[in-house]
This record gives C-alpha cells, sequence and structure tokens, in this order.
C-alpha cells in the first residue's frame, strides 16, 4: 500500500477508524474500573507485550495483572498475587520492566500508580515517579529514554534519566501508539485517531504521515510495522514513506511489540496473542486461556 492511497472519506476507513474508536475508548475505561476479583485467571484486556531477554518468556501486561508464558508454551499463568491495572508496560533489559496503571482490589496507593519498575521480572513493583499524578497508556524505552503518554493530561513525555524527571510535549491528537527510530531518540512516530504523524524534533512538531489507523511497532532494524483496526499488517523500511501489505493477526489488535525485524507478537482483544516469525505474512497463537 502506498502511504497517500488511503482516503479518510472512503466507507472501509471510516469503517476502521470507528472500531479503533471503539477500542481506544476501552482502553481508557479500563483505567477507572476494578478488576474482578472473582475473575479467575482469564487474561483479558491486553495492554501490553514484552519478551524478557533473560529467558525468552512471553510477558502479558493487562487489566487483572501481569502474566508469562514461558518460551516454548501457549499457557500463562499470573506473575506474583497482585492484580494491578497494568495499562503501560514495556521490556527495559533482563528481567527488568517498566509499567503504569492501577492498584489492584485492596492494594494501597493513589489511583494512579505513576511510573513503575520491576526489577526481578514483574514479581514486585516500587514507584519512580508521578504517582497520582500520571497514567502512561503507553510506554516505551529507547536510547536510554523513557517515552510515555499520560492519559490524564494527554501529554507526551520523555525522560533521560530513568524517570526522574520529565519533558512534556504536545502530540497532534490523541495517542493510541508510540514507536522511537532506533537510529535516531528524537525521530517519532505517534498513532493517533486522525493516522500516523512523525516527528524529527523530539515531539516539539509534528507532520502527517498515513492516513491509518493501528498499532505501530519499530524494529532494531529499523523495519516499521503498523497493524489496523481490522488486523491487517503492514510494514515499511523507508521510515513510512511506502508500506507494503503483509498477513492479519486475524481480528482487532490490543498490544502489538517486535522482538526482532521477523519476529513479532500481537494480542487480540480476547486476550490471545499471536506470533509471526516471517516479518508478520503469517501468524500463529502464541498464548491462549
Amino acid at each position: 500500500m502506498k502511504a497517500d492511497s488511503a482516503t479518510s472519506s472512503s466507507p472501509v476507513r471510516v469503517l476502521l477508524l470507528a472500531v479503533m474508536l471503539v477500542i481506544s475508548g476501552v482502553l481508557v475505561a479500563c483505567g477507572g474500573e476494578s478488576a474482578d476479583p472473582g475473575g479467575g485467571e482469564a487474561i483479558e484486556h491486553v495492554h501490553g507485550l514484552g519478551i524478557n531477554p533473560a529467558d525468552g518468556a512471553l510477558f502479558i501486561a493487562t487489566h487483572s495483572g501481569l502474566f508469562r508464558s514461558p518460551d516454548g508454551s501457549a499457557v500463562a499463568d499470573r506473575v506474583g498475587e497482585s492484580a494491578q491495572d497494568t495499562m503501560g508496560f514495556t521490556v527495559v533489559g533482563a528481567d527488568r520492566f517498566l509499567g503504569s496503571g492501577h492498584p489492584g482490589p485492596g492494594e494501597g496507593g493513589p489511583a494512579s500508580l505513576g511510573l513503575i519498575e520491576s526489577d526481578n521480572a514483574g514479581s514486585s513493583w516500587r514507584g519512580i515517579s508521578l504517582a497520582g499524578e500520571a497514567d502512561f497508556h503507553v510506554l516505551r524505552y529507547a536510547h536510554q529514554r523513557i517515552y510515555a503518554v499520560n492519559a490524564l493530561t494527554g501529554l507526551l513525555m520523555v525522560s533521560s534519566d530513568e524517570g526522574k524527571t520529565w519533558a512534556e510535549r504536545q502530540p497532534p491528537g490523541p495517542v493510541i501508539d508510540l514507536a522511537v527510530d532506533p537510529d535516531d531518540p528524537e525521530r517519532l512516530i505517534v498513532s493517533t485517531k486522525r493516522g500516523l504523524a512523525i516527528s524529527e524534533d523530539d515531539g516539539e512538531s509534528w507532520r502527517p504521515l498515513l492516513d491509518e489507523v493501528g498499532l505501530i511497532t519499530w524494529t532494531e532494524g529499523g523495519r516499521l510495522y503498523l497493524v489496523d483496526a481490522a488486523g491487517q499488517v503492514q510494514s515499511s523500511d523507508d521510515v513510512g514513506q511506502g508500506w507494503a501489505e503483509l498477513g492479519s493477526i486475524g481480528g482487532q489488535p490490543g498490544a502489538l511489540v517486535s522482538a526482532t525485524d521477523e519476529e513479532l507478537y500481537a494480542a487480540l482483544v480476547d486476550g490471545t496473542v499471536m506470533a509471526s516469525t516471517d516479518g508478520g505474512v503469517s501468524w500463529k497463537v502464541r498464548s491462549s486461556q
């Protein structure tokens, strides 16, 4: 697909936009609810995914806690005892995760956790900053920097000192997802309800990039992936100027992450996690409850 091939007036485009608005609305609503303590171990409302480089395990951040699926297994089990609503989640390194969200049922603290960190693969968490002030629905770590979107203010926030202090940026619209160029810490792409936009100056200014709505990930090798609201996958090797249509994850996306240029993981809205090892062409179930 060419970058200029989508038009905001097409019936398909309008339908996909409507679907993604519903998805983003659900994500916002999750932050105001409490996890159901009687819900068992069912995985629902997946907000984030990550691969732990320590052991290759898949971690699934959800509305009711963090789950782990070992490498080679399709079963995911709860990590620790907390049922916190982990809205933002990213793997920083071996056994080291960053997160954000809301306390689980019966857990103390402010309604919004701000930035939290785990150095034991999610077994426990500690607060870093902005408790009660930030609810990060999007978290990314690249170039020794943290990039986050605060759902309470709508602002893009950047930290160069592991979350101790933050700079604020105004994105071009409500942000659904964010990707950082692996070769340039100031080149950012956001997915908004109006499509993709790119910044070349650390979020100070933005220009439209693609009239598509979806989740995005930028691999270490420089490949950009987009999964739209219907689950269709596209990729770009030239910073979003041209796009190739690939496969489909099989439904609406809830989360997306890349491990390598070819290895991708995407969560469906029912909690199933799909995986691709051929750059998004074909997909199979990685984890299912």
